[in-house]
């Protein structure tokens, strides 16, 4: 049976990949991917057949590799965090329906994702229930991301948000600010981290009262808290219900 892993390569740094990611990626022959994420796998990928593309051509890229798949070709569809988070893994499952392609059996290779790699920068944001949002509306209508924005806020939810603003969309980022401001109040605290674990890396602690939204892009990923968020110095982190269960030391 012809076969296609669809591998999460975490932030983009050998050390964050899972060891199963890097066993798959160096078995295979044909690796498929966005530019930027070719890019920074660098050495691991030298001398195989690279099917690269840029954003907004992920149908043909996942069909070249499933093509691949299908002329005997050891194939690795590659996303950064994990393929099956706003990566490939779903794509290449749907694709997978359509009669040429059913006889292809699709691997998904988990790996760090995104909310998870800046939450650890930042210190242990979602120790309870959390939620995680895309901000882009290529793939799902404003009105619908404002709805979920809104529930989310409304269930006192941690959250982190993908694809928070980018130099066409910046409205859903402000909605989202003046939603927790009003559910959470002005001194919620959030966060902003810029390319976790990749050069360039930056961590903003911030308030909703203060919070630089021209500062957000999409290389960010947006951190807010909730009631239960304790701010200690250069980290927070949200309290799970030891304190209220279990006796602590004074």
């Amino acid at each position: 049976m012809a076969e296609v892993y669809a591998i999460g390569i975490g932030p983009g740094t050998p050390e964050l990949m899972t060891g199963r990611a890097v066993e798959v990626l160096e078995s295979c022959t044909v690796v498929a991917g966005y530019r930027l994420y070719l890019d920074q796998l660098g050495l691991m990928i030298a001398g195989k057949r690279l099917i690269s593309s840029g954003m907004r051509q992920e149908i043909m890229r996942c069909r070249e590799a499933l093509e691949a798949a299908l002329a005997g070709e050891r194939v690795a569809v590659v996303s950064s965090g994990d393929a099956g988070v706003y990566g490939m893994a779903g794509l290449l499952l749907e694709l997978c329906e359509i009669e040429r392609y059913r006889g292809i059996d699709v691997e998904v290779v988990p790996g760090v994702t995104a909310a998870l790699a800046a939450a650890a920068l930042v210190g242990a944001p979602f120790m309870n229930d959390f939620a995680v949002l895309s901000l882009s509306d290529l793939m799902t209508d404003r009105e619908l991301i404002r709805r979920r924005i809104r529930a989310v806020a409304a269930c006192d939810l941690p959250v982190a948000f993908y694809n928070p603003r980018s130099t066409k969309r910046e409205e859903l980022l402000i909605d989202a600010v003046e939603v927790f401001r009003k559910s959470g109040g002005d001194t919620l605290p959030a966060a902003v981290v810029h390319n976790a674990f990749r050069d360039g890396q930056r961590i903003d602690l911030v308030t909703l009262e203060n919070f630089p939204i021209s500062e957000v892009n999409m290389t960010s990923i947006v951190i807010f808290g909730n009631s239960q968020t304790v701010v200690r110095g250069n980290r927070f982190y949200c309290r799970r219900g030891y304190r209220e269960k279990h006796e602590f030391e004074a």
